[in-house]
């Protein structure tokens, strides 16, 4: 049985040296940087594409605003990022601009004898527990939303991301649409002036922070919550419903929003209505080169891309982000035909795959 598994593993390992031998842009490996958000998806599906084709993707973990000066500094071959760059930005940077995955940022804290979605917040209490003005556990405005439910007398660790970061952009920016003081007082963006709190660096670390110190609570992408086993709070969503952070909330979002846009208007996903909906959810998007130097590295990175979109959808899901929705991988890949190029010729067949290369 020994020498029958050896020889199966030996046959299958040719078979994957041929298949890359096969592919032309097999050799011309692409480095990738920006947000956390999307790094576990990113790091499963490069691992899976490499032993399937032998192309080789790194990405780093940096955070969006990392991401967003790489790729300005033209210092890698993709950003990555959920704040979203304007039009008149990708423009000047002669940029492309699309969705890969949809994903959330929930609420996580280290408190004893509860489970996931016990304790219950509204976002306007969780703009005043990160503006200094809810200090305790046991306050009056989160009993009043939690009747019956034993809170410790513990005061609130806040902590926020302390890098540049697109869960920081999601998170602002539904705070200011839930708290009139929290916009007019601090505002969003991947880098605010945060009132109270302890910064940390990348979800890895807001998540390290909140799981070794009691009291703690923070925003991290989901699939950062579930790895480390935090306990995720619920949150009232525009509907008024508490709604616990799970996949099937995430795409109660992203079948709401508007695919259609041009690239550079991102589809929002913040505060949709719709009572099992997750409030705090949105799309990580990838940047692009629009004029691209090598065709053949270009063209593995949009056969990368194109996989990760359509066969990479189910290793999405297992991770708990939510694939993009097929009217929406069409619209990216008609991006692709239309925007990109190599020498003045396009990179991508409308039909689907790689343009031949013209000897």
């Amino acid at each position: 049985m020994g020498a029958r598994v050896k020889k199966y593993r030996f046959l299958a390992a040719g078979l994957l040296m041929a298949l890359a031998s096969q592919v032309p842009w097999a050799q011309h490996p692409v480095h990738g940087g920006g947000a956390t958000f999307p790094f576990p998806l990113y790091a499963k599906w490069a691992y899976l594409y490499k032993a399937k084709t032998g192309f080789v993707v790194n990405y780093i973990s940096i955070g969006s605003g990392g991401g967003l000066e790489q790729i300005s500094a033209r210092t890698v071959d993709f950003g990555a990022s959920e704040a979203p760059l304007p039009e008149k930005a990708l423009e000047a940077e002669r940029l492309v601009q699309f969705p890969m995955v949809v994903g959330a940022v929930v609420l996580a804290a280290n408190l004893e004898n509860l489970k996931p979605g016990d304790l219950k917040l509204t976002g306007d209490v969780v703009a005043r527990i990160y503006l200094g003005k809810i200090t305790a556990w046991n306050d009056a405005s989160i009993r009043a939303l939690n009747p019956g439910l034993k809170l410790p007398d513990l005061p609130i660790t806040v902590v926020q991301r302390a890098d540049g970061s697109g869960s920081t952009w999601l998170f602002t920016h539904y705070l200011c649409m839930v708290s009139p003081e929290w916009a007019r007082s601090v505002g969003a963006g991947t880098s605010v002036r945060w009132p109270v709190g302890a910064g940390a660096k990348g979800s890895e670390g807001v998540s390290a922070f909140v799981k070794t110190l009691p009291g703690a609570l923070g925003y991290v992408q989901a699939a950062y919550a579930e790895q480390s086993k935090l306990l995720t709070l619920a949150l009232k969503n525009r509907d008024g419903a508490f709604v616990t952070p799970s996949p099937s909330a995430f795409k109660a979002a992203a079948d709401q929003a508007d695919w259609s846009r041009a690239p550079g208007e991102a589809a929002l996903l913040l505060d949709l209505p719709g009572e099992r909906t997750w409030p705090i959810t949105g799309a990580s998007y990838v940047l692009v080169y629009r004029d691209q130097a090598e065709s053949e590295k270009a063209a593995g990175l949009l056969s990368f891309f194109d996989w990760c979109l359509r066969d990479g959808a189910p290793v999405a899901a297992e991770l708990g982000y939510v694939p993009l929705p097929e009217g929406a991988v069409r619209r990216v890949e008609e991006v692709w035909a239309t925007q990109l190029k190599s020498g003045g010729k396009a990179l991508w067949n409308p039909a689907g795959g790689p343009v031949p290369k013209v000897k």
